[in-house]
């Protein structure tokens, strides 16, 4: 059975649920959350997509994103989705929030209320490669500099992400995630 995710209307009130396939296929707006991991270094953990994803598969993303599941609370698929997806967790925090409309490859849809995680991570991922096929760390500067210079080599929203928040809030999130260590 496929899985149900929120459907949500402007302001991320919950209006129903939806198999996951059909929401992206009819564009419709639904709840997700965008995981950002940085490291001691200030350094950010991206992945790249598995080969064999229904869309955007093998570009390049940020740490983890995912949707939550009906009845789901945010903050719980946020840590869910990042040890399925990465092999590991770490205290998160919600930063900010995204509504954006975008189309994907496939012929798909993404138009999602994004809720924006960060977290501090200094070891390696574990990965789940159904989810992912590698991943790196890269600098603040580096990421902005190859988003723009290549942003086909990354998915839709972390491009938009990127040039919403622009790098002085993204070296923002990177101080704030230093500061989480226990």
């Amino acid at each position: 059975m496929e899985e149900k995710i929120i459907l949500i209307d402007n302001d991320d009130n919950p209006i129903g649920a939806e198999e996951k396939l059909k929401v992206h296929q009819l564009g419709l707006l639904h709840r997700a959350f965008s995981i950002f991991i940085f490291d001691s270094n200030g350094r950010l953990m991206l992945q790249r997509r598995a080969l064999h994803k229904y869309h955007s598969a093998g570009l390049w993303t940020n740490t983890c994103c995912s949707h939550p599941r009906w009845g789901e609370a945010t903050d719980d698929a946020a840590t869910r989705r990042l040890r399925e997806e990465m092999g590991f967790i770490t205290n998160l925090l919600r930063v900010d929030s995204i509504l954006y409309h975008a189309k994907v490859p496939g012929g798909l849809i993404e138009h999602e209320f994004d809720h924006i995680y960060i977290g501090l991570f200094d070891g390696s991922p574990k990965l789940n490669p159904d989810e992912a096929d590698t991943w790196k760390w890269i600098s603040i500067s580096e990421l902005f500099h190859e988003e723009s210079t290549n942003p086909d080599q990354f998915t839709a929203w972390l491009t938009i992400i990127v040039r919403k928040i622009g790098k002085d809030k993204m070296e923002q999130w990177s101080r704030l995630a230093h500061s989480m260590k226990a």
